[in-house]
């Protein structure tokens, strides 16, 4: 005859149910992380109700601190090399972690491997908190920070971010529509796009300012689909829209890199920039000095960028509440003589 059953104990899967939050949330509240008061308090109700007792000695373990933060950044490898607004953040939340004492440690992401691999190491403890570069709709890593509750500043907003996961950005759909509508007003009539990274917040916004300034003069056979903000796609993407509509005389290109490549596919066919063609681009790059002419874009202040996403994953270290849990900051038309 078996005697009784002991009761199971509760997990953190159970208080995060009781919570209505995720586990993630638990995880940050029982680690000293921050979290919104209202969260705080319903997991403190849910640990009473189901009779959560901590592992004090996993706790004090998390508890102890690395000076580190991971810096992901989930690009291809040869894109991470050549993208100056990539190098820039890291630059900038360099300098906002080195002012604190903390040390970068970066993280490239680049297949179902390395996410794997990165996901056992950011669970580790051999960091305190990570910045992440570049993170698709429905990106893994959105889950996985979510389940170890780690604290975190994304640079750009996944439409599937949690509402209390801090991020840092610029306006992509305003500043599209800014920057087409002064291409327009340059008295352009068969205006296109090369439309990069549509996966990801940035790219998909950018397409949509861009209709938005055209209203109902918006083709989609002038949207040329590429998947990367990357010079060599540019030049793709410029003889896809020749290709369509040998008469373009305006082309808005979703990055620098971009429109540098579509500019070299557009002195291939025979067409002058800016007197046949107006061509914009986006980010105000070191790209958009290299070519001739330079380029009209917008400047994404990628350096700012990068301080205030290490700014915010410092605050949540700290356990300090942020001040905003997501920052937009502004970028501005910049005009040469592209366009």
């Amino acid at each position: 005859m078996t005697g009784p059953r002991k009761a199971r104990r509760a997990t953190v899967h159970d208080v995060a149910a009781a919570a209505g939050v995720s586990r993630g949330t638990v995880n940050r509240v029982l680690n000293g992380g921050y979290v919104s008061a209202d969260a705080r308090t319903a997991i403190e109700a849910a640990i009473a109700e189901v009779g959560y007792v901590p592992n004090r000695a996993a706790s004090m373990l998390a508890r102890q601190r690395s000076q580190a933060v991971g810096f992901l950044a989930l690009e291809p490898h040869s894109l991470l090399l050549e993208d100056p607004n990539i190098g820039a953040i890291m630059l900038g939340a360099n300098s906002a972690l080195s002012l604190a004492d903390h040390q970068m440690v970066s993280l490239v992401i680049d297949s179902d491997r390395d996410m794997q691999r990165v996901g056992r190491y950011l669970s580790g403890g051999f960091v305190d908190g990570a910045i992440i570069v570049s993170a698709r709709s429905h990106d893994p890593i959105i889950r996985l920070i979510g389940e170890i509750g780690l604290p975190v500043t994304f640079v750009g907003h996944p439409p599937d971010l949690a509402r209390d996961m801090p991020y840092v950005g610029i306006d992509n759909a305003g500043s599209a529509l800014a920057i087409t509508r002064r291409l327009m007003a340059t008295g352009r009539t068969r205006i296109g796009m090369i439309a990069a990274a549509l996966d990801r917040d940035s790219g998909a916004d950018r397409l949509t300012g861009f209709k938005q300034a055209l209203a109902e003069r918006f083709d989609p056979g002038l949207v040329a689909d590429v998947p990367l903000y990357d010079y060599t796609y540019g030049v793709k993407g410029m003889r896809a829209l020749l290709d369509r509509e040998p008469a373009i005389d305006g082309v808005f290109a979703a990055s620098d890199a971009v429109a540098a490549g579509a500019l070299e596919a557009l002195r291939e066919a025979g067409r002058r920039v800016p007197e046949d063609v107006g061509l914009v681009g986006f980010d105000d790059s070191s790209w958009a000095l290299r070519t001739q002419p330079p380029l009209s874009t917008v400047h994404q202040p990628a350096r700012e960028v990068g301080r205030s996403a290490a700014e915010l994953v410092l605050r949540q270290i700290a356990g300090v509440e942020p001040v905003d849990l997501s920052v937009v900051l502004d970028s501005p038309v910049v005009w040469r003589h592209s366009a």
